[in-house]
């Protein structure tokens, strides 16, 4: 007869599993490719730390749960994973979803390392169960307008879905932009055909298109009408949320679709470490592991340090966060406290801004480093 884990995360001494709750987008209308990356590098972390004994010769076990880009649905599976037992759950890549997924992890408390969700209000208000690798929107974002400004780009139109996402995203940009002379102009991608976009764009003098909408659709047929209309032959198009990143990117667009900027969450060189991890991620994956595959392993590796250190009671791992020191992939991670911030915050992982080399899509250009 099996003995069900405790509800509360304590310890136990008997060998059993270190449950640890895992949340990706694995299905539509999640991002299934992100999803794949960040659950690659979680699951190699976990057989690197089982291979190396556990956590006091416990084996850490991965309990994976799709959210399919469905918050209603990844609060249901924080619900389920605490009754599970899990001593914490980890992951999630769109913030939308993190967000609900950490609003129920603090009500219920159950301690939530957010792996790649970047939205600043991840939860209404501070709390101590939560913490986050992935740079905040609010920071990521001002890199990413600094970027458009040394690049003498000013007139900004940004084609946008209603999203809290989205509309964060937007009033980041507006707000780093229009005190250094520039402005955003905002264009409804539910509203406006790819053709009736490039008008306005036209009509604007805009000098930047950012693609603050869902991969493939809508964005796919915009790049292509924008890049088939001469009229905009200088227009720049940019991805700041990163969708260029993925190689479905490239295969649905080709040439098309590169010479496309975006946030990418990685040192311009890896150390020893993120060298290390990059080569099994890349045996897994049968690619060029991305940024999201990289910030899998981290959250990982950021708890087993804590459960060795502080045990598997929930309380205990929560308050462990402003102690965490532990060396990741992409440097060494500790989180604090930040204004304006509602979690506990990696302040900051690496930021660049990249694109697809149009003389070579399969290869990264980096334009800007922050």
């Amino acid at each position: 007869m099996n003995t069900p884990p405790s509800p509360s995360g304590a310890d136990q001494a008997d060998g059993s599993p270190v449950r640890l709750g895992a949340l990706v987008p694995l299905t539509r209308p999640g991002w299934v490719e992100a999803g794949r990356h960040l659950l690659a590098g979680l699951d190699l972390a976990v057989r690197e730390v089982n291979v190396a004994g556990g956590v006091h010769g416990r084996p850490l076990e991965l309990v994976v749960r799709d959210t399919a880009a469905d918050p209603e649905r990844a609060a249901a599976a924080v619900d389920e994973l605490a009754g599970l037992g899990v001593a914490a759950v980890a992951g999630e890549y769109h913030s939308v979803v993190a967000r609900a997924a950490a609003a129920r992890a603090d009500a219920l408390g159950v301690p939530f390392l957010c792996s790649s969700a970047v939205l600043d209000a991840l939860t209404e208000e501070p709390t101590e169960w939560v913490a986050r690798l992935a740079p905040a929107q609010s920071h990521g974002w001002r890199v990413y307008a600094d970027f458009l400004l040394g690049a003498g780009r000013r007139r900004i139109a940004v084609v946008t879905q209603p999203s809290v996402y989205w509309a964060s995203g937007t009033r980041v940009l507006r707000d780093h932009l229009a005190p250094r002379g520039g402005s955003v102009l905002a264009l409804d991608a539910n509203a406006l055909t790819p053709e009736a976009l490039c008008d306005a764009l036209v009509d604007h003098g805009a000098t930047a298109l950012l693609l603050l909408v869902g991969h493939p659709e809508p964005a796919v047929p915009i790049v292509r009408a924008v890049r088939g209309d001469r009229r905009l032959a200088e227009v720049l198009i940019g991805a700041p949320a990163g969708q260029p990143e993925f190689a479905e990117w490239a295969t649905a667009l080709g040439e098309d679709g590169a010479g496309i900027p975006f946030l990418r969450y990685l040192p311009e060189r890896l150390g020893p470490l993120g060298e290390r991890v990059g080569k099994e991620l890349r045996e897994r994956l049968g690619e060029a592991p991305s940024f999201v595959a990289f910030e899998g392993w981290d959250t990982v590796a950021v708890l087993a340090e804590v459960l060795r250190s502080h045990g598997t009671n929930r309380a205990a791992i929560a308050e462990s966060w402003a102690r965490v020191a532990v060396e990741g992939t992409r440097g060494p991670i500790r989180f604090s406290r930040t204004p304006g911030i509602s979690v506990r915050q990696w302040a900051w992982a690496p930021i660049q801004v990249v694109d697809r080399d149009p003389a070579e899509p399969d290869r990264f250009r980096i334009l800007h480093a922050g």
